[in-house]
């Protein structure tokens, strides 16, 4: 077992890295809030998790259940249906789109 100011200074390095990895882009962002990449980025990443995250899920979903792929795909259009029509208000697209899915496939 090592010793209590070995877990001690451990901590405090790892408490170091983790506050300056955090405070970093916040400090910076200030400097970079009017540029064009930054209001790109923050356009377009949103995007880009989601599709990520759909995409892998589509994937997974069609792998363990084949069958399962035209009730995944109503599921995602139902989620995008309902995000443009609410207002795009995200855990209530998700939310209704994740329950669309889990009735239709326990329906089966």
């Amino acid at each position: 077992m090592p010793s209590t100011s070995y877990l001690i200074a451990v901590l405090a390095i790892v408490f170091t890295i983790t506050l300056a990895l955090r405070a970093v882009p916040f400090a910076v962002l200030g400097r970079l809030r009017d540029s064009a990449i930054v209001r790109r980025l923050a356009l377009w990443t949103p995007v880009g998790i989601l599709a990520i995250l759909a995409v892998t899920a589509l994937h997974g979903t069609v792998e363990a259940d084949p069958y399962a792929m035209p009730y995944a795909l109503l599921a995602v259009a139902v989620t995008a249906g309902v995000h443009l029509a609410f207002g795009r208000r995200t855990i209530l697209s998700v939310g209704v789109g994740t329950a669309v899915y889990v009735v239709l496939v326990n329906s089966l």
